[in-house]
This record gives structure tokens, sequence and C-alpha cells, in this order.
């Protein structure tokens, strides 16, 4: 996840900030939209947003183009000028929030992109291809290049004749060349990108032909639809269920495998609890940390939930008695002042979600798990 220079300046710049994170846009009544944006507004006022950075959030709230259904939108404003403005597509990531604080609250979107990867959607047939990158959580496509083959070869199933083979051969060869020319394209858009896969439909013999043309790494990052989606009147629901079982198998695979990573040299590179996190932000040392979605919802009662956020190096701390060079802006909870130190020392933030599948199921009662974290040495 690609943090962006935006968020980064934001949390290193003192406030006080306006923060929303909320549900976008959707198909409700014109009425109803209205009314849901004027609640909105209401509580940002109520938590004390001033009038400049109202205004800038209700240009926002009322914008509905472009976005997908359902979407979230989250904000950053400062002293009326909008900082981070994100329209992400898909529902909620955790509860809303409206604030007006001396940084802005960063966890939900951190959550949120959490799931956005990067991949590339290949839809190919024997005269040529489309090729889209797309992101999810984004609902647009990044990229788009389509791949027109040449048109002078007949269908393989022919009357008969002495000709049909000969006309086999042709057809085949040019095929294939088309298909090398789609696998080019999706070489380099696999270089620039580095998509976490490659969701392959189309016809089957052009499905067969592209992939012999891969490389091994792009081709190791294929998932198959067996699906003609590219055939007049074809239904997409195969591609799009499969591209969202890839998503989930990814983000579940990526995290296990950096949990894993944790546990190697038996925890050399694993710092554990929240005092062993902290005193690895300070030296810069985290690579990748860990936040149970739990921890998201524990109170802030008093100063043992919360940390100190720094306006310079180490930029966290649990107290400011002997932080040289730093001053507090302010106590924040734990996720949200641990967030912060990661992005500003360019570590990436993973929140582990809960684990049970159904929304129906029953939750286990238990206290959010500590903070860990992966290390860089």
């Amino acid at each position: 996840m690609t943090v962006g220079k935006d968020l980064r300046e934001a949390v290193q710049t003192p406030g006080p900030w306006t923060t929303l994170y909320t549900d976008g846009t959707s198909d409700e009544p014109q009425a109803v939209e209205e009314a849901r944006e004027e609640r909105t507004l209401r509580q940002l006022a109520d938590a004390g947003a001033p009038a400049a950075d109202l205004d800038a959030i209700r240009e926002i709230v009322r914008d509905r183009t472009g976005a997908a259904d359902p979407s979230t939108l989250f904000v950053l404003v400062r002293d009326g000028e909008v900082a981070v403005r994100e329209q992400l597509a898909g529902r909620r990531h955790g509860p809303e929030v409206f604030a007006h604080d001396p940084l802005p609250v960063v966890v939900p979107l951190l959550r949120h992109r959490g799931t956005m990867l990067r991949y590339l959607v290949v839809e190919t047939a024997r005269d040529g291809a489309d090729v889209r990158l797309e992101t999810a959580g984004h609902g647009g496509v990044e990229t788009a290049e389509s791949v027109e083959g040449r048109t002078d070869s007949l269908p393989k199933v022919q009357a008969g004749g002495w000709s049909q083979p000969r006309w086999q051969r042709h057809s085949e060869e040019i095929w294939k060349q088309t298909q090398s020319e789609v696998a080019e394209v999706v070489e380099r858009l696999t270089r620039q990108a580095s998509p976490a896969f490659i969701a392959l439909a189309g016809d089957v013999r052009a499905r067969q032909l592209l992939r012999d043309q891969l490389s091994p790494d792009s081709s190791a990052l294929v998932v198959e639809v067996d699906a003609n989606t590219r055939a007049d009147g074809a239904d997409d629901g195969a591609l799009v269920h499969a591209i969202e079982s890839a998503l989930d198998s990814t983000i579940q695979r990526e995290m296990a495998t950096a949990i894993d990573a944790s546990h190697a040299e038996d925890g050399r590179l694993r710092a554990d609890g929240v005092e062993a996190v902290v005193a690895s932000l300070q030296q810069a040392q985290v690579a990748q940390l860990f936040i149970d979605a739990r921890l998201l919802e524990a109170p802030t009662g008093d100063a043992t939930d919360t940390l100190s956020a720094l306006d310079a190096e180490p930029w966290v701390a649990h107290s400011t008695d002997a932080i040289e060079g730093a001053s507090e802006i302010a106590r924040l909870p734990l996720a949200e002042a641990l967030a912060r130190a990661a992005l500003l020392t360019d570590a990436q933030v993973r929140i582990i979600e809960e684990d049970y599948e159904a929304d129906e199921s029953v939750r286990e009662e238990r206290d959010p798990r500590p903070p860990f974290a992966l290390l860089r040495w």
C-alpha cells in the first residue's frame, strides 16, 4: 500500500484538522441523501469543525459524480483547505469518524486502503484482447489498452477439402501472433505496476496461446477464469467473482507471509507489545506494523490507552519527559499514535481483521491483541 505524500504531510503538520470518514454516494432518494449530508455537517460542527472547514466539506459531500455505489468518503481539511480527499469503492471498514482534533485521524483510511491491491484484467480472444489495470477500492480503470489482431484467418472448423489443414495452420499462426502482441502489453504493465495477480478470461484457445507467451514470473500471477467474457452477450459474473476471490486470497496470503517472517529466526525481527513497538518505531526499525482491528474499538479513558504524538523525531513516545528536541502535539489513542509514527518512518500499517466469516457468526469475546511489528533489522 502506497501512503502518498499528502497523507504523510498531513500527519506531520499540527492542526487543528477536521476528519471525515463516512458513507459515500448511494442510490437513495435525493431527500434522504440531503438529510444525510446535513447530519454529517451537523456532527462535524458538534465536534468543533469551523465554518471554513464545513464549507469545504459541504461541497465534497454534495458532489456525487464518478463514485461507485456503494462507496466510502475520507476527507482531511485544515483551515478550509482540503489536504486529502479519497472516494473509495466499497462499504466502510469500521465506524464513521466526525472529528476536529490537533492531528488527523488516519487509521480508518489505512484500514480501507489495506484491501486496495492493484491487478490486471485480461479478456482475450483469437482476434485481439482488452487489458486493463485496476485498483480494488478505487472503482475505476487506471490504464486500458486493446490489441487488435489480424482478421485474415478462417475458423478452425471448415467444410472440408484439401486446403483445410493449410488454413488451420495459417489461422493458428495468426492467433499465436496476436497473443504474442497481447503478451507484450501484459509484460509491460506487469513490470510497471507490479500487480498482485492477473485475471485472465476469454476464449479457451486464446488463453492457452497467451499463457504460452508469458514469462514464468507473469504466468505465476495468472488467475484463470473459465469464461469467454468477450463473446457477445457474455456475463462477466464469473470474472467479478474470480477477482474478488483472488483479492481475498492475496490479502490473506500476504498477511500470513509477513506474520511468518516476524516469527523467523526465533523472533529476532519481531517487536511484541506497545513498549517494544514504540521503541522500534523510535529507531525507525519497523518495516510492517500490525494492529488488531479490535484495538480501534477500544475505549481511551486514561493515559495508559494513549501515547504522545511528537512534532519531530522520534514522532511517538510514552511521555515527553526524556525526549529532547521534540514537543508533544497531542495524546492520541494507541492505534492512531502508532500508525502515525509508522507513516512518518515509511513503515507499512496492516490491520488484522476479525477471522469469523459470516455476519451472523458469534463473535468471540476477547480483549484486543497487543500490537506487534516486523522489523527491518
